[in-house]
Parts: structure tokens; C-alpha cells; sequence
């Protein structure tokens, strides 16, 4: 089965919309989401809208759960996001049904999936939500969080959070996929961590939006261009959210 892996949308419905016009042209069977559909970005109901139309699952991101937790932890700006998304969706007195089930969906998303030996987390088996599974946790050899952390999966662990694209195995080996060539072929007998990267703000200094499609052992990271300074220009209309949001998309910091 072809899976197509999303994650960190973001609010962000531009680079949604052009991954998933991708995904329609690789033959995909199912489309499964690691969380995170808003916070960021300027459009929280329109990502919400096409994510519940067009995925299979849905896994609960730490943006997603501050929806009705509070952004515990989260910096000035992300939380003065996460605030005005929470406006824009929360159900009012008046509102129609079609909101209450967008907020409903939002606020009720699994945290883990399992799929045969592997496991779909939007963070990690530590904190589902809140997490990050980054490069420097094997820096100097296996931390006792990684020990962690592959005892806790089958086989491999599909993430997202950091918006970091990337492989980690079991024997302290990190692979980025621009240096293999955006593809890797699991070895049935050795535990990973695959970090599918983000549609909505890439972090790894390319700002092209980034998602996964999964094909038994084999796994492809596939970059997709959008008009992002249209994402740029809604966020600074916003103005509630702050324009470093949209001006980091540039650069894909």
C-alpha cells in the first residue's frame, strides 16, 4: 500500500493545496496526517476543512492540543497564533453545525496510529505531541531519551514536529535526504525514526513544502513548489499574527 505522510501544515492552505495536487498525480491509496493542521499560518478553517475531507487519520500535534489546553510553553509569538486561531474556530453561541465539527475534529485527534511494526506520533513515545526527536539526541552516541525510544516502537517511528526531514537509526546514523538522493529502503531488522518534514513551514533551509509517500520498505521525501509569498502576504494582512511567520517561509527556516 501506497501511503502519502503529512505533517506541520500550519495553517497554511497554499503549500497544502499544491501537496496534495502532488500526492493525486503518485497514485497514494491513503493519506495520513502527523498533526499540527493549524497554528502559524492565516488559514486555520480552510486546512481543517480540506485535512478532514482528504485524510484517512489524523494525529494530534502539540498546536493542535493548545487549541483547548492553553500554548503551555510556546514563545510569544506561536502563542499569540495559536490565540487567534483559537478565535477563528472555536464554536460561538451561533454557530452552524459545520463548525462545531470542524472544532470537534480538531480537538478529538488520536496521538498515536499503529500500522503493522510501525508507529505514526506527531513528537515521540516520550510526549506524543510535544517531543522533538532532533539530530544532536545521537550526537554522542545513543541518549537514554533514544533508548527510550526505540524499546517503545516495532519497527519504525514516522514523525514530524521539528520540520526536519530526516532518518535516524537505531545504530546512531542520521541521514538527511538530500544526501541520499530523497529515498531509503528500510532494513526489515533495524529500528528508525523517519521525520516526514513539513507542508506549511519547512525548517531545513528549503522552503519548498515537504511530505513523505511510503511504500512498503521504501520511503520517498518529495519537495513541492508553491506561491508562498501569497501565504507571506495573508499573514501580514492578518496582522494579528506576526510577520516573521510568513517572512521565515522564504527561507525555510
Amino acid at each position: 500500500m501506497r501511503i502519502a505522510l503529512i505533517s506541520d501544515i500550519h495553517a497554511n492552505i497554499v503549500s497544502l493545496e499544491a501537496v496534495l495536487d502532488d500526492i493525486d498525480a503518485r497514485n497514494v491509496e491513503k493519506i495520513i496526517c502527523l498533526g499540527d493542521v493549524v497554528g502559524y499560518g492565516p488559514w486555520p478553517i480552510e486546512c481543517a476543512d480540506l485535512v478532514m475531507k482528504r485524510c484517512e487519520l489524523t494525529i494530534c500535534g502539540n498546536h493542535d492540543e493548545a487549541l483547548t489546553l492553553g500554548a503551555v510553553g510556546f514563545n510569544p509569538i506561536a502563542k499569540e497564533a495559536i490565540d487567534w486561531t483559537a478565535g477563528q474556530l472555536k464554536p460561538g453561541i451561533f454557530s452552524g453545525p459545520s463548525t462545531r465539527k470542524r472544532w470537534d475534529y480538531l480537538t478529538k485527534l488520536a496521538k498515536t496510529h499503529t500500522i503493522g511494526g510501525d508507529l505514526f506520533i506527531h513528537g515521540s513515545p516520550i510526549d506524543f505531541t510535544s517531543d522533538y526527536i532532533l539530530p544532536g539526541d545521537i550526537a554522542f552516541g545513543k541518549s537514554s531519551k533514544m533508548e527510550a525510544i526505540f524499546d517503545a516502537i516495532g519497527e519504525r517511528l514516522f514523525v514530524g514536529h521539528t520540520h526536519l526531514p530526516m532518518v535516524m537509526t537505531e545504530d546512531c546514523e542520521v541521514h538527511l535526504p538530500k544526501e541520499i538522493d530523497h529515498s531509503w529502503t528500510s532494513d526489515p531488522g533495524r529500528k528508525e525514526v523517519i521525520n516526514v518534514g513539513s507542508v506549511g513551514q519547512p525548517r531545513d533551509g528549503d522552503p519548498r513544502a515537504c511530505y513523505v509517500i511510503v511504500d512498503g520498505a521504501e520511503i520517498t521525501w518529495h519537495r513541492v513548489e508553491y506561491d508562498l509569498m501569497k501565504t507571506v502576504k495573508r499573514i501580514e494582512a492578518v496582522g494579528t499574527l506576526d510577520e516573521r511567520l510568513g517572512k521565515r517561509l522564504i527561507t525555510g527556516q
